[in-house]
């Protein structure tokens, strides 16, 4: 790895880590726990979310230690992937966005970095406009369709969702649902570091379509992945100067 500026982070969801060369492994010590970082491009280096091995659900993910592990690695600038179940008509199944804000219905999580002190981190917009322009300019110049400014609302989990609830983020405005996306956000604005996600929308959310089911989810993304990774390896060697040319 090229290691004249410090490395953009990559954290990979469900579907997507396996498109990614994950080598050199290694293990970061935390105040938060230990994570595991892979190196995988010359520019940047890879958290997969859920182990490499996909065991961890989403409420038992150590997003603390994932952020924290990437900052000490100097790791300023944070480029995610998620599945998500679309609320939204035009993010149709398959289709690719960018999120712009959340709504966060979690509730067992460790949401902050301030557990002992009075911080209050601005939120207005969580999500970085530098990197989230980078990557809608990829997805022109590689034909991939990317819808922006998405209304990420993030459940629980580890169940899939009500037909009720998806009625009431409707409600509220939210296109897409998934299981992830916070605290990680929260956690890396804490830190002062740029973040942005991209999202697959695996299937409609509960309610439009009749059933969900994680098999559903894992088959889109395994479609999709390789999309995932030219649009945020494609951003990444824009940021870093280099003729975009992604796998």
């Amino acid at each position: 790895m090229t290691r004249e500026r410090a490395p953009i982070g990559v954290i990979t969801g469900t579907g997507v880590t396996q498109h990614f060369d994950l080598r050199n492994p290694k293990a970061v010590d935390t105040r938060y726990g230990r994570a595991t970082v892979y190196e995988s491009g010359d520019y940047y280096v890879v958290i997969p979310r859920h182990g490499a091995a996909h065991k961890n659900p989403p409420h038992g993910i150590n997003y603390r230690a994932n952020i924290a592990a990437l900052h000490q690695m100097g790791v300023r600038e944070v480029i995610t992937s998620s599945a998500v179940g679309s609320m939204d008509p035009g993010l149709k199944v398959g289709g690719l966005g960018l999120v712009g804000q959340f709504l966060d219905f979690t509730k067992r999580r460790q949401t902050t970095f301030y557990e002992h002190q009075v911080v209050h981190t601005d939120m207005t917009n969580p999500y970085s406009e530098r990197l989230n322009r980078e990557l809608l300019g990829v997805s022109r110049e590689l034909g991939i369709g990317l819808k922006p400014a998405l209304v990420y609302v993030c459940a629980e989990g580890p169940r899939f969702e009500t037909a009720a609830e998806i009625r009431m983020y409707r409600m509220l405005g939210g296109d897409v649902v998934g299981m992830t996306g916070v605290p990680e956000v929260v956690l890396a604005n804490e830190m002062g570091m740029e973040y942005a996600s991209v999202v697959v929308a695996t299937n409609w959310a509960a309610g439009i379509q009749p059933k969900v089911s994680h098999d559903e989810v894992l088959e889109v993304m395994r479609r999709s992945g390789k999309r995932v990774k030219q649009l945020i390896e494609g951003a990444i060697l824009g940021m870093r100067g280099e003729q975009r040319r992604p796998k």
